[in-house]
């Protein structure tokens, strides 16, 4: 009897004991301006224990006692704080919204995080495994724009990037056209585009441009980094264009999303996404399905497209996530061709081209990796491949010549791309504070199997040669690139930072194929080809950036830039250009300086000036044949120098005000300067000429009225007067070099919330306009594409 006594008291006490060695955790996110903060440091006290959060700004403690603790947050150019956490038998999780520097009151230290509702920012100066610091960085936040998402309507949604050349010539949306700092905007050639950090472009070696554009209706921000993602994300000018696809809502397990839009031109677009989380917590998923429609304001203009997505990120561990995705996109396009300037000025809703077609097939796969050893040290490794490709039909001769039927040139393209990029970063002590080191690699393999000839002579949509073998060209064009690179921010005071980077490329690509030889007097003359074309380079470039108290910074950057001739520029057939024999590759820099920052948390401001030297330029000069037929010759015209300022400035007026209003009346500015010309040439035809595809004066603004339901958007844009060739030609007979005049436009938004229901509706182009942005030598065209005129949207949403 004693002896049950002894063992019931002694199993007793180990209970007490072991439900007192309970563990416990602190876990929370901290929040600056209503954004995560990626990097801000954590320390425990009295242990001294610390963390870094990570780029959803999370931190967490663990096998924590029961007890009193204090939590020290810190974050350059914001004020320390110190929070009293009691620890009485429960987890502890807290929201901390960190105040500038300047303003130290703890009122609001522990908050509930509320909706960002700001549409402009930038990127952090570390965020996930890439470095920002010191980079001219800007970023779209779409769930908090007001404007047509159905037709992805570019003027609209990137308003507030200031100096971007828009192309408008596509009333769906299915293409984007976008170029900055006097960069040609075709298919954003000179941008690295990038869909949740991964490569979309058709080729990223020999052929960068951008059939397909993620639908902004499942898109959650877009990320913009300029001349210096040179060294992170590929040699291009222009940077990077990353967008980021929405997720599945972290505390639902399944969403629905249908948005159903009819329009002017018998615009119809359909739009259904789920997402959620499941796998109690593990696995997150997002899902959609789109398909458009539309015959635009001129004939010949009908086009279908289909787009579907799946994103599943699963937590395999709380250190090791999974991602897969997969992207489906096609269209098919009639193409109304372009207009000579009579034409446009006479009447711009004509036709004058019956039977060109344009077709796309788009497949994306995507496998990213990602592994966080600590707080300190994160790996990524992105893997993807490309299967698509891309058929054009119809007439390429001039526009002002009539089609008299025949058989139609008959472009076709397929692309089998596979890349992998792993990236590695880790924080570390140096002279007493965290520095950041970031390390990677790059393998791409691209194949494009491209053919020309004669297609039949019909007038629909029929992409078949007629021959046996094309009768114009046909190649394969395999490229290969290696490439490494590594970035380091060192925080040499709380407020300064430097940033030095290094990039070393090595690529191969290679030509294989036929072409003919036409000829007058005797049979054309078919010419076999085998060439190679490996190189390798080193880039190279700085960053600094030195904030305030206050938030605001001051950055600077310089970096080295590249760009290989593309395939285009090799051999395609064109009655309207030619393509010099020993164009070159064009490299060159770019330099940053501004300041930015937000103000008293109502202004954000970006002020910054630049220079982009591009040297061995290929471009387009106006010339004559010995038949005195115009036509352009592209080739490396000379270098040129582009330098310019480009002001944002984005603020809610009643937040100024009265801090705590349910309304907002946001009004932005975006403005740009630029002078872009050639230099270092003995060419008197170019000398001193502007660039083409530059106008010289960018301004949008735009004002929003607002509150929790309701919100109507106006605004008016502004392009300077521009040209489409290096000789700065006013008007040419086939219209494919001139100028494009200046011109304004304006679009008025309306959005109304009901319950689960919210009403769009709006017209774009208020005043009906007449304008046009582009002159093709090619598809679509050739000729003046002319804008659209005014047109009316109506989109009801239902979320559940």
């Amino acid at each position: 009897m004693k002896a049950k006594v002894f063992f019931l008291v002694m199993g007793m006490i180990c209970m007490i004991t072991a439900k007192g060695q309970r563990s416990f955790t602190i876990s929370g996110t901290v929040s600056i301006q209503d954004e995560p903060a990626d990097q801000a440091t954590v320390v425990l006290l009295p242990q001294g224990g610390q963390r870094m959060t990570n780029e959803n700004g999370f931190f967490r403690f663990a096998k924590l006692d029961t007890g009193v603790y204090e939590l020290k947050i810190s974050f350059v150019g914001y004020a320390t704080q110190t929070i009293p956490v009691r620890i009485t038998g429960e987890n502890k999780s807290l929201r901390i919204r960190l105040n500038p520097a300047e303003a130290t009151s703890l009122e609001n230290v522990v908050v509930a995080g509320r909706r960002n509702e700001n549409i402009s920012g930038k990127l952090q100066d570390v965020s996930g495994t890439a470095i920002y610091a010191g980079k001219k960085t800007e970023v779209i936040n779409l769930k908090n724009i007001n404007a047509n998402l159905a037709t992805n309507n570019t003027r609209q949604i990137y308003a507030r990037i200031p100096g971007l050349n828009i192309w408008e010539y596509d009333h769906g949306g299915l293409q984007l056209g976008i170029g900055g700092r006097g960069l040609s905007p075709n298919r954003s050639s000179n941008f690295n585009i990038r869909q949740d950090g991964y490569d979309i472009s058709a080729d990223a070696l020999g052929y960068p441009e951008s059939y397909y554009t993620p639908s902004t209706e499942a898109l959650d921000k877009i990320e913009i980094v300029r001349g210096a993602a040179s060294l992170q994300y590929g040699p291009q000018f222009g940077g990077l264009v990353n967008f980021v696809m929405k997720e599945g809502p972290k505390h639902e397990r399944v969403r629905f999303t249908t948005r159903q839009t009819v329009g002017s031109f018998g615009f119809f677009n359909s739009f259904n996404s789920f997402g959620g989380t499941i796998a109690k917590g593990k696995l997150n998923y997002y899902t959609f399905y789109q398909y458009k429609k539309g015959d635009s304001w001129r004939p010949n203009s009908h086009y279908d497209q289909h787009n579907a997505y799946i994103h599943l990120a699963y937590n395999v561990t709380p250190r090791f996530k999974i991602t897969g995705e997969y992207t489906l996109m096609k269209y098919l396009a009639q193409q109304p061709g372009g207009l000579t300037d009579d034409q446009f000025n006479e009447d711009a809703s004509v036709s004058v081209r019956a039977r060109n077609w344009f077709r796309v097939n788009w497949n994306l796969v995507s496998l990213i990796l990602d592994y966080q050893f600590n707080e300190h040290t994160r790996l990524n490794w992105r893997n993807y491949t490309l299967q698509g490709g891309r058929d054009a039909l119809g007439m390429l001769t001039y526009i002002n010549r009539p089609d008299n039927g025949g058989n139609r040139d008959l472009l076709s393209d397929k692309y089998n791309n596979y890349a992998s990029e792993l990236r590695f970063i880790h924080d570390y002590a140096f002279l007493h504070k965290k520095s950041t080191f970031l390390i990677g690699a790059r393998y791409y393999k691209g194949l494009t199997d491209r053919k020309q000839g004669s297609g039949n002579d019909g007038s629909g949509a029929d992409f078949d040669f007629t021959g046996t073998e094309p009768d114009a060209s046909a190649y394969r064009f395999p490229g290969n690139n290696l490439a490494f690179f590594a970035e380091n921010v060192f925080r040499i005071t709380p407020h300064w930072s430097i940033t030095p980077g290094i990039r070393f490329e090595h690529i191969d690509t290679k030509a294989d194929g036929y072409f003919y030889k036409r000829n007058i007097f005797i049979a054309d003359e078919k010419i076999q080809e085998d060439k190679s074309n490996p190189r390798s380079f080193v880039l190279l470039g700085f960053g600094s950036s030195w904030k305030f108290n206050n938030g605001t910074e001051f950055y600077a950057n310089i970096s080295q830039n590249y760009r290989s001739i593309n395939f285009n520029d090799i051999r395609v057939v064109n009655a309207n250009a030619k393509v010099d024999p020993e164009l070159k590759d064009e490299d060159g820099f770019n330099i940053d300086a501004g300041f930015r920052g937000n103000y008293k948390g109502w202004l954000y401001a970006d002020v910054s000036v630049f220079l982009l030297k591009y040297n061995n330029r290929i471009g387009s000069v106006f010339t004559r044949d010995t038949s005195f037929m115009t036509y352009r010759l592209r080739t490396n015209v000379s270098d040129s120098r582009n330098i310019g300022t480009e002001i944002l400035l984005d603020g809610d007026i009643l937040k100024a005000i009265k801090a705590n209003s349910k309304y907002k009346l946001n009004v932005y500015t975006s403005f740009s300067l630029i002078d872009a010309r050639y230099i270092n040439t003995k060419n008197t035809a170019i000398a001193d000429k502007l660039v083409e595809n530059v106008p010289p004066i960018v301004f949008r603004s735009g004002i929003s009225l607002s509150d929790p339901h309701f919100n109507i958007s106006f605004q008016y844009a502004y392009q300077g007067k521009q040209y489409s060739d290096a000789t700065n030609t006013e008007i040419t007979p086939t219209a494919v070099d001139g100028a494009i005049p200046a011109f304004s436009v304006m679009d008025l938004s309306l959005s109304y919330k009901w319950r689960s229901f919210t009403f769009y509706t709006g017209v774009n182009n208020l005043a009906d306009e007449k304008y046009f942005t582009r002159r093709a030598d090619g598809y679509p065209g050739p000729g003046i594409i002319p804008a659209d005129k005014r047109n009316g949207y109506f989109t009801v949403q239902f979320s559940l």
